[in-house]
Parts: structure tokens; C-alpha cells; sequence
């Protein structure tokens, strides 16, 4: 992509940023001005932008970081281990074939089973941590909502891998895990780069989750749960606004990791 294709798509991102931005306003201050329960400061449940962004001021750093750094640890631990799981055990099948059927079906399980399901199931298992310790609950969410991704994705890369490659090293007496290692990995980077950019988002979620369900006192998912049982219609706003900023910034982040990690895969569909 050049310089000018960069900033056009740059411009057109805020531009429906804007746009985005001014709709909610509009709605907010016309009508939607009294939709739903009234906020404790007597506003309506859509605060604008505006006092979403004063009331995020005044709560200030005291308050955002605490909670935002919590969560993000429960992400990254829960992130991380999902997707060794994920990339180990696709790279499994590819050496023991007769597990792609079982890996299949627990990466669908891992897609379809209802949180609401699995809560009090985990809530039972796992302990509820001290104040401010890392939520057991919302790592294993987090992992969860990453799993099924990452191995979708690992499994396609790797089945990707040049067939004329695959038995040329085949005829030199190479085995499957030499493919694995020769072949196969190298081929499947682009599609793991792009599971685990899709991924970084999906781990905060599963983060804030868990939060709810683990019954912890700190993090972005009680702080959601207290500002909406106190009517704080525009804390929750910034928070939920706070939550998705952060989540586009782990997408950016690992997006980012990846074209410097691996330039030739971030610009593979550029070469095509």
C-alpha cells in the first residue's frame, strides 16, 4: 500500500468517525433525548458525546486506571494462553491427523457454549480473587473467546503450506514435523497474524465477562455493573466507550507487532 492509499484510507476511517460521532449527538439532543430510564444527574439514558467525554475527565485517571489495568492483565494472560493452546494444537494435527476432528469440535464447542451457562459452573471452580487480584473467571473467558479463532485461522494457514514444497521435502524422507517446521509454520504466518489481531478485542471482552461472572471489586466489568445500579448513565457510556477504545488499540497493537515481525506477510495480499 503507498503513502496516498495509506492517508486516503486514514482520512476515510475519520471521516466516518466523525460521522459516527455527530449522528450520536444528533440523536442524543433529539430523539432519543428521553429514551429509557433517567440518568442520577437527570439525564436521559443516550447522554451526548460531550458529557460522556466531561463525566470520563472528572472521573479522571484515578478511576480509569485501576479498573482498565486489571481487566487488560486478566486479557493479556488469558490472550496469550488461549493462543498457545490454539497454535500448538492446530500444529498438533498436522503431525497426528487423526486429532483434526477432535480440535474441530472443541474449537466449535469453545464458539457455541453460552457464557451464561458456563458462569456458575466457574464461579464454583474457580475461587474468587482478593481486591484487585487477577479474576481466575475472566482469564478463562478470555482464552475462551480467543480459542476458537486462533485455531480456525492456524489450521487454514497451515493447510496453505505449497503442496510441491510439502512432497519435495516428503522425498527426501522428511516427516510430518519437518514439513510442520519447514514448510507449514512459515506458510501459515499471514493467517495467525490475522487471527491474532481479530483475537486482541475478543480477549478484552472475555476479560469483562468474566468480571461480571467471577465476583470481583475491581476491573471495567464491576465498575460497568456499579454505574449502571447508580444510574451513572454517562460513566457507563465512558467506560463502554473506554472499553472499546482500549480493544481497538490491542487490535492496532498486535496489527502493528505483526508488520514489523513479519513485513512480507503483512503485504502478501499486496504482492497478489
Amino acid at each position: 500500500m503507498s503513502a496516498g492509499q495509506r492517508i486516503g484510507a486514514g482520512g476515510r476511517a475519520m471521516a466516518g468517525a466523525v460521522a459516527v460521532v455527530a449522528i450520536w449527538w444528533l440523536l442524543a439532543d433529539t430523539v432519543l433525548s428521553n429514551v429509557g430510564a433517567a440518568s442520577a444527574d437527570g439525564g436521559g439514558s443516550i447522554p451526548d458525546p460531550a458529557r460522556v467525554v466531561s463525566t470520563a475527565i472528572e472521573d479522571g485517571f484515578s478511576f480509569y486506571a485501576p479498573n482498565v489495568s486489571l481487566t487488560l492483565r486478566e486479557a493479556f494472560i488469558g490472550y496469550v494462553g488461549g493462543n498457545l493452546i490454539a497454535i500448538g494444537l492446530a500444529a498438533a494435527v498436522m503431525v497426528v491427523r487423526q486429532l483434526e476432528g477432535v480440535v474441530s469440535q472443541l474449537a466449535v464447542i469453545s464458539y457455541c457454549i453460552p457464557i451464561v451457562a458456563i458462569g456458575p459452573i466457574l464461579r464454583i471452580l474457580i475461587d474468587p480473587p482478593q481486591s484487585g487480584e487477577v479474576a481466575g473467571t475472566a482469564v478463562f473467558l478470555a482464552g475462551l473467546l480467543v480459542f476458537f479463532t486462533t485455531v480456525v485461522g492456524a489450521l487454514l494457514g497451515l493447510k496453505a503450506a505449497d503442496k510441491a514444497t510439502l512432497e519435495l521435502v516428503a522425498a527426501y524422507g522428511g516427516s510430518r514435523w519437518q514439513q510442520l517446521t519447514k514448510v507449514r509454520i512459515i506458510a501459515a504466518i499471514p493467517s495467525v497474524l490475522t487471527a491474532l489481531k481479530v483475537a486482541a478485542p475478543s480477549a478484552f471482552l472475555g476479560a469483562v465477562l468474566g468480571e461480571y461472572l467471577g465476583g470481583v471489586d475491581v476491573g471495567v466489568g464491576p465498575a460497568l455493573i456499579n454505574a449502571q445500579q447508580t444510574l451513572q448513565i454517562p460513566r457507563t457510556w465512558g467506560l463502554a466507550l473506554v472499553a472499546g477504545l482500549v480493544s481497538l488499540a490491542g487490535y492496532l497493537i498486535v496489527a502493528l507487532i505483526g508488520r514489523f515481525a513479519a513485513p512480507w506477510a503483512a503485504g502478501t495480499k499486496e504482492l497478489r
